[in-house]
């Protein structure tokens, strides 16, 4: 079973946790992350990107010159795509990029994420933060020896967790997820990842259960 190492506000190991297996136990599962990251990815996409055919671009109703007769080639309009200003061919156009991905390969994939990130011991438990002072947060990460991109596991419905949220806000390499939104992408992006007690036990079912 992995562990993790449980720090005070101070940064100072208080103990060890142990993680349950069927959130950080099992194989990583390197195809089904890269699918699910992918589809994310995609979803994040606004997909707005425009261009303009022959035919929506503004002119070129008019013959440039007669069909015979000048020594020139044939043209029919200055807005043909080998013209420059005329239309794009097969330009992009608004669409929408994503992707659908059942709920067990999502399920596999955070599973597998969180492994790898248990299994390097990148993950920590922070309990007893009472202070809403940033230079009090990045203190604690750096006697903790967290650095890097950290990755704030917080659960919303604890008022302790909203002091953690107003400590760790400013901080630069901080990112935030809930406990019921976590993502694998925002899991594999983290070079460590610092769960609140109420966090982890709302994400393993140990508080209220919270969708994947």
């Amino acid at each position: 079973m992995a562990t993790a190492k449980v720090i005070d506000a101070a940064g100072k190991q208080t103990g060890d946790r142990d993680l349950p297996d069927e959130l950080f136990g099992g194989d990583v599962n390197v195809a089904v992350m890269h699918q699910v990251v992918s589809a994310q990815l995609a979803a994040a996409r606004s997909g707005t990107a425009s261009t303009k055919t022959r035919a929506e671009v503004r002119g070129g109703g008019k013959k440039p010159w007669r069909q015979k007769g000048t020594g020139r080639a044939r043209h029919g309009s200055i807005r043909s795509p080998i013209w420059v200003g005329g239309g794009t061919v097969f330009g992009p156009k608004p669409r929408d990029h994503s992707v659908r991905v059942n709920k067990k390969m999502k399920k596999a994939a955070l599973r597998s994420a969180l492994s790898d990130k248990a299994g390097s011991g990148r993950i920590w438990v922070l309990d007893g933060f009472n202070e809403a002072r940033t230079k009090v947060a990045a203190s604690c990460l750096q006697a903790a020896g967290i650095e890097g991109r950290v990755l704030v596991v917080l659960d919303r419905t604890s008022e302790s967790d909203e002091i953690v949220d107003r400590a760790f806000r400013n901080l630069r390499s901080a990112a935030f997820s809930l406990a019921g939104s976590l993502s694998t992408y925002d899991v594999l992006v983290a070079d460590a990842i610092v769960f609140t007690p109420g966090a982890l036990d709302r994400r393993t079912g140990a508080g209220e259960k919270v969708p994947a």
